[in-house]
């Protein structure tokens, strides 16, 4: 799929696929991430590895900076790239969480609310795993505020609140079934969630929040990085310094000499 066209369904439906966007050693490498996470990490349910995890990670830094990632960004945000938040939502055979509707703006502190997400899949995404599902055209309506939605802190959800289901209408949902390295980009404002994972294979996917430089974070502690371009004048965004790999700190990977 061409440039042009990517922009045009992802204006028209809210989202928007892109095939074999990396290659399928990167993939693999992403799900070796997500288990080594897990061994230094193993009070962390495999769908909360957060970006306070990833931010100072060389891993992270190389995968979220792949030029061909960055290219696909740049469609939609233009030149000057950063990345706001990076999130493993990772789904264990037979007990990984669901996560119910929403809209990823409603928790997003973003002024204005200019982002991409890239949702890269490291292991195939499938209706049986727990792949994400979307209500195209939704991107249209209103950004619905934390107040506005239900709390539903059971354990058994990815997020503890989300759209009261008297307000979804899912006649029309798309189930978003990916291959190993294959990425889905969807609008900040699109109302979208998942299944739980009952089958007997892992569903590991990695969101991707990039922003242009000119959109401002307001947590003033919260480290961002600058992938591509320049920051913006007048935001006072922070960035993080690019991490040195050492080794028994970090994963290894593909190129970690060079870092």
């Amino acid at each position: 799929m061409i440039a042009t066209d990517l922009r045009q369904q992802y204006d028209k439906q809210g989202y928007v696929i892109a095939r074999q966007a990396v290659d399928a050693g990167l993939a693999a490498e992403t799900a070796d991430h997500v288990h080594w996470l897990l061994k230094k990490h193993p009070d962390t349910r495999p769908e909360q590895l957060h970006h306070n995890l990833l931010v100072d990670d060389p891993f992270m830094h190389r995968l979220a900076g792949d030029d061909r990632l960055l290219d696909i960004v740049e469609q939609f945000i233009g030149p000057d790239i950063a990345l706001f938040a990076a999130h493993y939502i990772a789904k264990r055979p037979y007990d990984g969480q669901a996560v119910l509707w929403h809209q990823d703006g409603t928790y997003w502190p973003l002024e204005p609310m200019e982002v991409t997400t890239i949702w890269l899949a490291a292991t195939d995404s499938t209706v049986e795993n727990g792949c994400m599902r979307v209500l195209p055209g939704t991107q249209n309506n209103k950004l619905l505020s934390r107040a506005e939605l239900q709390d539903v802190d059971d354990g058994k959800n990815v997020l503890a609140s989300g759209i009261h289901p008297s307000q979804i209408d899912d006649s029309d949902v798309v189930d978003i079934e990916l291959k190993a390295g294959d990425v889905s980009i969807h609008n900040p404002r699109i109302i979208h969630g998942s299944n739980a994972n009952t089958s007997d294979k892992w569903r590991i996917g990695l969101t991707l929040r990039y922003i242009p430089t000119s959109t401002r974070v307001k947590n003033a502690d919260h480290a961002n990085i600058l992938f591509r371009g320049q920051p913006a004048p007048g935001v006072d965004n922070r960035y993080a310094v690019r991490p040195r790999f050492v080794a028994g700190e970090h994963m290894p990977f593909s190129g970690s000499e060079n870092w």
